[in-house]
């Protein structure tokens, strides 16, 4: 039977030069085999997480009105709350049965990339969530920063290759709410549809309950399941598209649930390139030919935000 990979991060940030050897074969083997590991013993404190997934369900309990007040007016989902309803899988002409908050990158207003870079916008109701979401920001940055630096071995670029991309990353926190499915609801609609991620990889702090399926590359539906405080790391469309499909982007979704019509909370990291990155095929991936056209990381991110209904 089909089992997500799971690997130790302390194997290969305190292990032996074996145990590095052995994680990073076993991290580039799950991700072309599933698109998806499982990661334990990571750096974030346990107690970081439960602060945040409890921060975050404070947060989608506001009235809507109230959680309305913090859309972006910038448009596109790109900071603060985003309601439900309002994004969809790039196929899919049914809307996802979700609500989520983004909190993102802060650059000083003197850096090179600024004008890529909204504000943040927090939740005034809420006194710690600031200071939560930005610790929980940068310890995913750098847990996301040690998982590709292990990748560069394996596609034979300077340790250094993915460090210079994402030093001042697009990459987005998305705090996820899946409310019980309401009555009446279109029974094409489900709490997210398949789909692949935009970004270069994903750090999913494992959900407060199942629902998350991948597509094998046989063609079925894999549930994922993860021990609470875990991570789950998937390779996106960015990552697939710069190691020629290598690294495919892995087909996901979250299904509606079986049992007791409860909430989801979730919490991924998108992890993404600088906006100004050109993503071009890695030498060691190209083959007979590159399949894909180089492009700009921004231009190729909102492109994908089109498509989902994020932005026009």
């Amino acid at each position: 039977m089909q089992k997500v990979p799971e690997l130790s991060l302390r194997s290969y940030t305190h292990g032996s030069t074996a145990e590095k050897s052995r994680f990073v074969d076993r991290l580039f083997e799950g991700l072309k085999q599933y698109g998806f590991i499982i990661l334990k013993d990571h750096p974030i404190e346990i107690s970081l997480l439960r602060k945040a997934y409890s921060l975050s369900e404070q947060l989608f309990a506001l009235p809507v009105a109230q959680k309305e007040s913090y859309v972006s007016p910038n448009g596109g989902g790109v900071r603060g709350y985003t309601p439900f309803g309002k994004e969809h899988a790039k196929s899919s002409r049914y809307p996802d049965l979700k609500e989520f908050w983004h909190v993102g990158r802060d650059l000083s207003p003197s850096h090179r990339l600024k004008s890529y870079f909204p504000e943040n916008i927090w939740p005034k109701e809420l006194t710690e969530f600031e200071s939560v979401f930005r610790s929980m920001f940068q310890a995913l940055d750098d847990t996301g920063r040690i998982m590709l630096q292990a990748l560069t071995g394996p596609l034979v670029v300077d340790k250094d290759y993915f460090t210079r991309m994402t030093d001042s990353g697009s990459s987005i926190l998305r705090l996820l709410h899946y409310p019980p499915i309401p009555e009446g609801v279109d029974k094409n609609c489900v709490r997210a549809a398949a789909h692949e991620d935009i970004n270069l990889i994903t750090l999913l702090v494992s959900a407060s309950t199942s629902g998350l399926q991948l597509l094998t590359r046989e063609g079925e539906w894999l549930p994922v399941d993860a021990e609470p405080d875990t991570i789950i790391v998937d390779s996106g469309d960015m990552l697939a598209r710069i190691t020629n499909d290598i690294i495919p982007s892995t087909t996901h979704r979250v299904v509606n649930p079986s049992g007791p019509n409860l909430s989801r909370y979730s919490m991924p990291f998108f992890m993404h390139p600088n906006p100004d990155a050109l993503l071009t095929c890695i030498p060691s991936c190209r083959g007979d030919k590159p399949k894909y056209n180089d492009i700009l990381a921004n231009d190729f991110l909102y492109e994908r935000l089109r498509e989902i209904g994020l932005t026009k």
